[in-house]
């Protein structure tokens, strides 16, 4: 898949190279010069197709990430996401859930 302009490859690798910066080291958010929502404890990360929308086209201050990732590595990022930080979603994206959702 297109993408892959960064080397890490695991949803936590790449949420601690990527997301921290905004959302934060334990995914509460922020704000300041923008508002950063928390991703800890987020319902809205039920439905990990949202997630994949999220990450891949952005929308307001988040950038649309596809052209930086591949594929795979938003479906790492999304499932560390929704596992992680007091969020229990158990069902996993795969490569092929990203390619159709973030209409590659």
């Amino acid at each position: 898949s297109e993408g892959a302009n960064f080397e890490e490859v695991t949803g936590e690798a790449l949420y601690h190279a990527i997301c921290q910066g905004c959302h934060m080291t334990n995914a509460e958010g922020a704000q300041g010069a923008g508002m950063y929502p928390a991703l800890a404890k987020n319902p809205k990360l039920a439905a990990g197709a949202y997630v994949i929308y999220m990450v891949s086209n952005g929308m307001g201050g988040m950038p649309p990430l596809k052209q930086y990732l591949s594929d795979e590595q938003i479906a790492e990022v999304v499932n560390y996401t929704r596992s992680h930080f007091g969020n229990h979603f158990t069902d996993v994206v795969d490569a092929d859930d990203v390619k159709t959702i973030a209409q590659r």
